[in-house]
């Protein structure tokens, strides 16, 4: 009962996201849903050889003062990493993402345009999750801000400096012991964004994010986390104006802070590749 108020909840969320990025009046949007399939997920405590289907509804757009960003994924894992202890179904999450960047010069109405730089702002913003599975089950919430440094690219690159804020409140689906929500220390992170067309006798587009968190201190149990590094990144090509179609590849390394050298093993570190499609309306 619990998974499904979040999953309504997180569905209401996206909805209401995707009403006040249109009710902004938008300089201009692009709103896609997508889909992605690989088959080297990874988990920790689970191995590295889990199937994920992946559908995602995103949204960015530029308003007056700035970006505003959106994104809803529905992973569905096969049975290698179930949906419970001894199930033969696979484990569902909703993971939501929401951004917002403000640009200096729209704020201000000075340039910070000086050499490679275009412009500079702060972003912040949240993440939020609920997992239905065998054995961690869950709950994130976290809260992210800081400043960020816009280039002069063909397209976009953004590298930011944020302060992450993150809890969690999961449930054993071994010994069916909840945690009470556990909030680890403000921890930094390295963020860089892209998306950089080029040619290769058809129109391409390479976009992407790389992540390097910081330590988050010690988990709810009492174990020191890791530094993680988590880039993932796609090269697309546009069929048609609405229809895009190409590959992706994740590299995860201490994902979620679970140190790969030790228990949590190969699932601590993911590399995977994946097939996606987007469709853009």
């Amino acid at each position: 009962m619990k998974s499904q108020n979040f999953q309504r909840t997180a569905a209401l969320l996206t909805v209401l996201l995707a009403s006040a990025v249109n009710a902004n009046a938008a300089d201009w949007s692009d709103t896609y849903i997508g889909y992605r399939y690989g088959t080297s997920f990874a988990e920790p405590y689970e191995g590295n050889s889990i199937s994920k289907n992946i559908f995602n509804l995103s949204g960015v757009s530029g308003y007056s003062y700035g970006t505003n960003f959106f994104n809803v994924d529905m992973l569905m894992s096969n049975s290698n990493d179930p949906s419970a202890v001894g199930a033969t179904s696979g484990a569902q999450e909703t993971y939501v993402v929401y951004r917002n960047t403000v640009d200096w010069s729209k704020i201000s109405g000075a340039s910070m345009k000086m050499g490679i730089l275009r412009d500079a702002g702060a972003t912040f913003g949240f993440d939020y999750n609920t997992k239905t599975d065998a054995g961690y089950n869950s709950k994130k919430r976290m809260l992210v801000a800081g400043p960020t440094l816009m280039f002069d690219v063909p397209g976009f690159l953004n590298v930011s400096v944020l302060a992450l804020q993150e809890s969690n409140a999961p449930y054993n689906g071994f010994s069916h012991v909840s945690t009470p929500r556990y909030t680890y220390k403000v921890h930094p992170e390295l963020d860089v964004v892209w998306g950089v067309p080029f040619t290769l006798g058809v129109p391409l587009l390479f976009k992407g994010y790389g992540d390097i968190i910081a330590s988050k201190g010690l988990d709810e149990f009492g174990n020191q986390t890791a530094t993680e590094t988590h880039i993932d990144m796609e090269v697309m090509y546009s069929i048609t104006k609405s229809f895009s179609a190409g590959v992706e590849y994740e590299y995860w390394k201490n994902k979620f802070g679970n140190n790969a050298s030790g228990p949590a093993g190969s699932g601590a570190f993911a590399k995977t590749p994946m097939v996606r499609v987007e469709y853009h309306f």
